[in-house]
């Protein structure tokens, strides 16, 4: 029997089939408990349970919990979501003239709202502490391999020569941005909304503080027609996903990009590879290419759900048991995918020889254009003094330190025999010594910086 039967006593089964939600919300199960555990000694405060029919209550659901972890909870017909299913089961185990009262004053609407926020809270540890390990494996990279030189890139062309540690860097500032979003968006999810009834309050209870308190919120919901119907915690959830999940897309494109035959700058260890079922040679960075096709599926169920909100009028609409499969399938995607990306980093190895040899003089252009500055010639005609020396190197067949000094003069005539001192890598790394440039002691700094922020995080939000 559904909780609604009283005003409709048959319902087609086609109707069962299509709304019925107990399928992937039952994951909800410790979520639902935990708050109808609270929501039982608030209705004791509020004079509605005895003290005696609320222990029986809690007990009961204390053992649906046990139920549940163990994997012995018996289905019903009629459990058409995860609150029907528990208040079903204890209303078998305590008779339906305790468990009957428990629903006093609180309708699914608050229920399932408080329920999601509930395993999101829970759940934003384990993102953060993902975020934190990858966080990690980057900077140990970057500081056991400081002063190895690269290639930089821009449109997948050589730019200008980096630290390997710079680019390693690189994406973990991405990801500690990642992780100030997840915690300004733990702030907004701690809010709650039980004691809002269907749209309009609940008559019990006056006071919801202590009822936040005792669930681990930061607050009551303020208006309780938003409370019921404010998804936007999943939304910001999920804009978060999508773009942590970008942001982990382009760190495994790199990783693949960079550990092809073709580059070779990096060795992948062969446990985070998978083989060809036709090709014996092939080891393929499979897991790499799913972080990158996954981040398409984060998107998507950020613009769905956004498109499923759009319309909605005020109130709880049935449109919002829309919003836990994309919940649960971006966390359990990036639950996944930092592990994985952690101890993929934590084991690849750096190529130098292979670095050392890719890097191509053009690379180095820049510095010709600042040597000029610095004999007092304005930046845009040093700029073309440069590229009309890339040019002439390029019609002699020579690398820019074999092009010849008169050439050089016949281009421009501040060029002088200091200009050969200009052509070398590891001087072009040192001189980008701005703050948070690629020059070793800036590097130096960034580590330690990151080294700081980690500290602190794990002092404090992780401990």
């Amino acid at each position: 029997m559904t909780l609604w039967a009283g005003r409709l006593t048959e319902t087609d089964a086609k109707v069962r089939l299509f709304c019925d939600s107990f399928p992937f919300d039952r994951r909800l199960y410790a979520a639902d408990i935990q708050g109808s555990i609270a929501y039982a000694r608030a209705l004791e405060r509020a004079g509605v349970l005895s003290r005696k029919e609320r222990v029986a209550i809690q007990r009961g659901l204390e053992r649906i919990l046990v139920e549940f972890k163990l994997g012995q909870f018996v289905v019903a017909p009629g459990d058409e979501d995860i609150h029907t299913a528990v208040e079903r089961r204890l209303t078998e185990l305590v008779g339906e003239e305790v468990a009957g009262k428990l629903h006093t004053g609180r309708s699914r609407n608050d229920q399932v709202a408080t329920d999601l926020r509930l395993w999101l809270l829970s759940e934003l540890p384990g993102i953060e502490a993902g975020l934190v390990g990858l966080e990690q494996a980057l900077v140990g990279k970057a500081e056991g391999h400081l002063g190895l030189l690269m290639p930089g890139y821009t449109h997948l062309r050589q730019a200008q020569p980096l630290l390997f540690s710079h680019w390693l860097l690189s994406h973990f500032w991405r990801l500690e941005r990642d992780r100030a979003r997840l915690g300004d968006l733990k702030g907004r999810a701690a809010v709650l909304p039980l004691g809002a009834g269907a749209i309009g309050g609940n008559p019990w209870l006056s006071d919801r503080e202590d009822l936040a308190r005792e669930l681990g919120f930061e607050r009551a919901a303020e208006n309780s027609l938003d409370a019921v119907s404010d998804r936007d915690f999943v939304a910001e959830l999920l804009f978060f996903a999508a773009l942590c999940g970008v942001h982990l897309s382009q760190l495994a494109e790199d990783l693949i990009l960079f550990s092809s035959p073709e580059f070779g700058f990096l060795k992948l260890d062969e446990r985070f590879l998978t083989g060809s079922s036709l090709m014996p040679q092939k080891a393929n960075p499979d897991p790499l290419e799913l972080v990158r096709g996954r981040a398409g599926r984060l998107i998507g169920e950020l613009c769905g759900f956004l498109s499923t909100l759009k319309g909605l009028p005020s109130g709880y609409n049935r449109d919002l048991q829309e919003d836990k499969e994309p919940l649960f399938l971006a966390v359990g995607t990036l639950k996944g995918a930092l592990p994985l990306l952690s101890g993929l980093v934590e084991a690849l190895e750096p190529e130098p020889r292979r670095m050392r040899e890719a890097l191509e003089e053009g690379a180095l252009a820049t510095e010709l254009a600042d040597y000029l500055v610095g004999k007092g010639v304005p930046f845009r005609a040093a700029h073309r003094a440069a590229a009309g020396a890339v040019k002439r190197a390029l019609e002699l067949g020579v690398g820019l330190s074999a092009l010849p000094l008169e050439e050089y003069r016949r281009i421009h005539p501040a060029f002088g025999e200091d200009l050969y001192g200009w052509l070398d890598f590891e001087r072009a790394v040192g001189r980008r010594a701005s703050p948070g440039g690629t020059a070793p002691q800036r590097v130096r700094q960034q580590i330690e910086l990151a080294k700081k922020t980690l500290k602190e995080v794990e002092d404090g939000n992780l401990s």
